[in-house]
């Protein structure tokens, strides 16, 4: 991902989630060097994009989305193989993200990748009316296999 794919991103991004980032999260995300990549569709439209923080041994999920009309079509899984070959490169052995307690799709779609639930962030996430979401904290072990897509 690139400043120049931000428009496109920030689309998906207010389509898809009541309360999005912004585009300064965006650009001081890119600008802190975090790992974060573009899905494109054949006429280059982004599709979904994925936004990742790195540490000593470990990544941590802060993004991922894919555009509604996208969905249920594999994107998400593209984007999870390349997260864990991006991984996998630095050298990860567990993959950390927060999850709204509200949002079962994505969890069970955690689960199946073989995420497991480890713990609650109380009011982490703003919610309709002022209120607070609870996060539900996932992790991921990484094995050392190969696989992943590419992506800008």
């Amino acid at each position: 991902m690139a400043v120049r794919h931000l428009d496109g991103v920030l689309a998906v991004e207010n389509a898809v989630y009541p309360f999005p980032w912004t585009r300064g999260n965006f650009v001081d995300s890119l600008a802190a060097g975090y790992d974060a990549r573009v899905l494109h569709d054949a006429q280059g439209g982004v599709v979904g994009y994925l936004v990742a923080m790195a540490g000593v041994d470990e990544m941590h999920l802060l993004n991922v989305t894919v555009a509604p009309l996208a969905q249920g079509e594999g994107h998400a899984r593209r984007l999870f193989d390349a997260l864990v070959a991006i991984c996998r490169g630095r050298g990860a052995t567990r993959l950390w993200l927060e999850v709204r307690e509200s949002n079962l799709r994505a969890r069970e779609i955690y689960r199946h990748w073989r995420f497991s639930e480890v713990g609650r962030r109380r009011g982490y996430y703003p919610a309709d009316q002022g209120r607070r979401e609870d996060a539900i904290v996932m992790s991921l072990a990484i094995t050392a296999r190969g696989g992943g897509d590419a992506l800008d």
